[in-house]
């Protein structure tokens, strides 16, 4: 009797000791698988935030919601960069030259032939080249894939939730904005259920969004991610 007293107690140890470790380990491993996926989704995000900081350069500084043809812009549109040789002298800049002036003096040279008002004002070393470059070239890496950039990492093929706002401020100027985000349930739902209810608690109470997010569509914020 007294030895099934002692194995049942043993047994009864070793299931506290594992609901212990449990309790214990529990949300350290979720957290550590936690941060593991959002160092990738946040990545993500970052490719997004890139292609939409170009495309509003070469879209009168409007953002697009349509991923299709944001991801279409990354594979086929070309920046301006501009290849610069020479520069004003502090001399010129207080006789009021501009790089604008100088390049009209230049284009005006180019089409006359009469090089005496640029030699005149000591121009002949100033060069301003345009280049035009692929942005997937400029800002991506090497190998880079745009069409996996609207699929949230982890997520079985889910989409990133992306908006923008065209507005005008109080003094009238314009306003654009954009966002781009993914809940928490779409790159951690299969993990454990108790743990993302304590995260999303903590969030809610924070006023924060439950979910990594980039940009804001309620106030500028520079395009700045959740995360940052």
């Amino acid at each position: 009797m007294k030895t099934v007293f002692n194995i049942v107690l043993a047994i009864c140890a070793i299931a506290l000791a594992y609901v212990c470790y449990g309790s214990i380990m529990g949300p350290i491993e979720f957290d550590n698988v936690r941060k593991a996926r959002e160092k990738e989704v946040i990545a993500r995000l970052i490719d997004i935030r890139k292609a939409q900081v170009e495309w509003r350069q070469l879209h009168e500084g409007k953002y697009t919601a349509d991923f299709d043809s944001l991801i279409e812009f990354v594979k086929t549109a070309k920046l301006p960069f501009v290849m610069k040789e020479g520069s004003l002298t502090d001399a010129q800049l207080e006789a009021g030259m501009t790089e604008k002036k100088a390049m009209r003096l230049i284009e005006k040279a180019k089409k006359t032939g009469n090089w005496k008002e640029v030699e005149k004002e000591g121009l002949m070393n100033f060069k301003r080249d345009t280049m035009w470059v692929a942005v997937l070239d400029t800002i991506y890496p090497k190998g880079f894939n745009p069409d996996s950039m609207k699929y949230v990492p982890f997520s079985d093929g889910k989409v990133f939730e992306m908006v923008t706002r065209s507005d005008t401020t109080k003094s009238g100027a314009p306003l654009n904005l954009f966002q781009a985000q993914t809940p928490y349930e779409s790159y951690i739902g299969d993990l454990n259920k108790q743990q993302i209810i304590n995260l999303k608690d903590v969030q809610t109470k924070l006023g924060k969004y439950c979910g990594l997010r980039v940009g804001d569509i309620e106030q500028p914020n520079n395009n700045a991610g959740n995360w940052e």
